[in-house]
Formats: C-alpha cells, sequence, structure tokens
C-alpha cells in the first residue's frame, strides 16, 4: 500500500475548497437569500452580522478545509475502492451527510425551516459533487 501524496491532497483540496467557495457565493448570495432574509427576520437577527467580513472569511476557510478533508479521505479510500469520480462522491459523502444533519438538526429546533434545510441539502450535494470530483482529479499516488 502506497503512502498518501500529501502535495496533491493539499493541491486537490485547494481546488475543491475553491469550488466550494464559489457555489457558496451563488447559493447563499442568489439561490437562499430570500430563505435566509426571512430566517433573520424570523429569528430577529442582524443581517449584518452574517454579511461581516469575519462571517465570510470564516466560511470561506470552512470550505477550504472542507475540501482538504474530502481529497484526504478520497486519497485514504482510493486503495480500496480505484481512483475515479464515484470513489470521489463516496469519499465526500460521510462529510456531506454529517454537515446536512446537523442542519436539520437545527431546523427541528426551529433555526431553519425544513424548506431552506431542504433546499441547502439539495444545492450543497450539487456544490459537494463537483468540488470532490475536480479535488480528486487532481490527486494521484505518485
Amino acid at each position: 500500500m502506497t503512502r498518501i501524496n500529501t502535495g496533491k491532497v493539499v493541491a486537490g483540496g485547494l481546488l475543491a475548497g475553491l469550488l466550494f467557495n464559489i457555489g457558496d457565493f451563488l447559493i447563499n448570495g442568489y439561490l437562499l437569500t430570500a430563505d435566509y432574509q426571512a430566517t433573520l427576520t424570523r429569528l430577529g437577527l442582524d443581517a449584518a452580522a452574517m454579511e461581516s467580513v469575519g462571517a465570510m472569511v470564516c466560511w470561506v476557510v470552512i470550505d477550504f478545509v472542507f475540501g482538504l478533508l474530502i481529497v484526504w479521505n478520497y486519497a485514504a479510500i482510493r486503495p480500496r475502492f480505484g481512483p475515479g469520480p464515484l470513489t470521489a462522491l463516496l469519499a465526500a459523502l460521510p462529510l456531506y451527510a454529517g454537515a446536512t444533519l446537523i442542519v436539520f438538526g437545527f431546523a427541528s429546533m426551529g433555526i431553519f425551516t425544513t424548506a431552506i434545510a431542504t433546499k441547502g441539502a439539495i444545492y450543497s450535494a450539487v456544490n459537494t459533487a463537483i468540488g470532490s470530483i475536480a479535488g480528486a482529479w487532481l490527486y494521484s499516488e505518485a
């Protein structure tokens, strides 16, 4: 069994993270904007806090870490499942599922509506698939 190519994990993870950031910008900045505004109003929260530089930097970092974790997971399972897009999707599945379950947990507490959690889960599934396949594409053992 070969060792994980750390440099390729970082390169693939950064590509995946970049694509996750672009996707999240489109999803959160356009597709779910009205839903988020309604949620902020319903909860009495300040929209400026959500749009602050600190909040944005935090989410940018989270997307890059998400990308690194997915590509690292891909590198770890690749010897067993083989290289390719299906393995990339399998590598992303536990992280996507974990994050999605947490959002639905927040929905059960009334923080999010089921509608916004469902829309977010669908959009994020597409975003996660694109980023994980791209990140895995950059990864190689040598």
